[in-house]
């Protein structure tokens, strides 16, 4: 089962203690997957389609607490795809339809289908926070879906008019969750990227449980990457510290046997029988080893003058690095060092 699916059957075991909340949600569940059919006689009936089955038993409840109505549930198989499941909860022709139809704004006091419907949300009916809420759990079990948190962070709901999806995210907009909407063929998507905001948007829906998890695995996530990022800095570190031995080790050997450390100015002999000692130790550990002690920038400069004379030998130029000392203003200064 997935993580979206996981999260729609916990909202849907929600059943608010307000009717105004009732209201809003059947209102959205309506707004987002349902029909209204006018059959001859002008009679009036109202289907609402869902392929969720915790779906679908929360709209059997919420039309039969709600509006104490005539209710039934059909189920038939999709022939393509997946085949799953599809729930048509039908409300049949009845008085009290038309009632309901006004009390949702559909219709007005004549019987006159409301122009504005589609385009406006009915005040009355999410004029409260947790009406507000109510209606936002409602559009998530009728069109909504979130993304596993082990994989990239999605929170989406989608509908296919662009005057409905403006108002879900107007009401989103009024929590502030930062939303946006985008077209995709014939559907319009109200959608949040980042985790924290569909943390707050599980929060406000009322999806604690999910919300949960959702943390949880956010937070293994981050340790897991942040190790991983340590690992790997630590792994590119230690492949340089010994790459940087290998080839210290090489060049000293080449100087040694085309002619002898002992022929290197101190400095220079000490750190290279050093190193041909411990060729796995670090430039600093070398440092430390030295007398009087040198510093990792002091070791490194030593190694360069090292790999300066073994490149020069390899060029078949013998050349031992000389010790001379110039004055110059009070100060000594030594062109090779040690």
């Amino acid at each position: 089962m997935s993580f979206s699916v996981k999260t729609k059957n916990e909202l849907a075991r929600i059943i608010s203690s307000k009717r105004c909340c009732r209201l809003a949600e059947f209102l959205a569940l309506l707004r987002m997957d349902g029909v209204v059919q006018i059959s001859a006689f002008r009679k009036v009936s109202i289907s609402i389609v869902t392929e969720n089955a915790a779906v679908a038993r929360k709209i059997f409840k919420l039309a039969k607490e709600l509006f104490d109505l005539k209710t039934e549930i059909m189920v038939h198989k999709k022939s393509k795809l997946k085949k799953n499941n599809v729930y048509s909860v039908r409300i049949p022709p009845q008085p009290q339809v038309e009632e309901v139809l006004q009390i949702l704004g559909l219709i007005d006091e004549n019987n006159r289908w409301n122009p504005q419907f589609r385009n406006n949300l009915p005040q009355e009916q999410v004029q409260n926070q947790c009406c507000k809420r109510a209606y936002l759990r409602g559009a998530f079990l009728g069109g909504g879906s979130v993304n596993n948190p082990e994989g990239t962070y999605h929170l989406e709901i989608i509908t296919n008019n662009k005057a409905h999806a403006l108002v879900i995210a107007e009401i989103l907009k009024g929590f502030d969750l930062l939303v946006k909407i985008s077209q995709r063929k014939n559907w319009h998507v109200v959608y949040i990227k980042e985790s924290e905001q569909i943390v707050n948007c599980l929060n406000i829906m009322g999806a604690h449980q999910a919300l949960l998890h959702f943390e949880n695995t956010r937070i293994i996530k981050g340790v897991r990457n942040q190790v991983n990022r340590l690992v790997n800095c630590e792994t590119a570190n230690l492949n340089k510290t010994v790459d940087a031995a290998v080839r210290q080790v090489e060049s000293i050997k080449k100087i040694q046997s085309a002619i002898g450390l002992e022929k290197l100015p101190r400095g220079l002999r000490e750190i290279a029988e050093l190193r041909l000692a411990h060729p796995d130790i670090s430039l600093k550990e070398l440092g430390e080893a030295v007398s009087p002690k040198l510093g990792k920038s002091g070791v490194n400069h030593r190694m360069r003058k090292l790999e300066l004379i073994a490149e020069k030998i390899e060029g078949r130029e013998y050349f031992i690095p000389e010790i001379t000392v110039k004055k110059r203003k009070g100060k000594i200064k030594s062109k090779v060092g040690s």
